[in-house]
């Protein structure tokens, strides 16, 4: 019988943990780093709402949550959960999300994530850059999930 292999997923180190905290609490206090927020959603086994900093990113006027790192906690959770979350400040929007499919459609969205986060976030995609072809990102779909989020009025 033939293992099924592990989900893509990179996870955090030491630094990037204490930078991700960091960042999580200006966002809390209301300072928003190029657009960074705080995104909460309700751990699948404690119950509990989990927090992370995230980069929303906005693609042909939709809101989109992407996973650099891949098929993290925070994205488990989210597909338990079908919300969450954001805050900057004050401010908490609460959203629903939807998963995308991967297909041409997300391969876009992860070109345009890549062109704004690339800076941040091309260490997580195996060599998969903004100018990478259509295949290669493509071939990047299944390893980093991407959320359509929809905000409640």
């Amino acid at each position: 019988m033939s293992q099924q292999p592990q989900p893509y997923y990179l996870r955090a180190g030491a630094t990037a943990t204490r930078l991700n905290n960091v960042i999580g609490r200006l966002a809390r206090h209301g300072i928003s780093l190029m657009g960074s927020a705080e995104m909460s959603v309700r751990g699948r086994t404690s119950g509990r709402m989990q927090r992370i900093p995230v980069n929303p990113h906005s693609y042909e006027g939709a809101q989109y949550l992407v996973s650099a790192r891949g098929h993290s906690q925070w994205v488990r959770n989210m597909r338990a959960a079908g919300g969450g979350e954001l805050r900057v400040g004050r401010r908490t929007r609460v959203f629903t999300a939807v998963e995308i499919g991967d297909d041409a459609q997300k391969a876009r969205i992860l070109r345009a994530y890549l062109k704004r986060w690339g800076w941040e976030v091309n260490q997580y995609f195996q060599g998969v850059t903004a100018k990478s072809t259509d295949a290669e990102l493509l071939a990047a779909c299944p390893d980093h999930p991407v959320f359509r989020i929809t905000f409640e009025s």
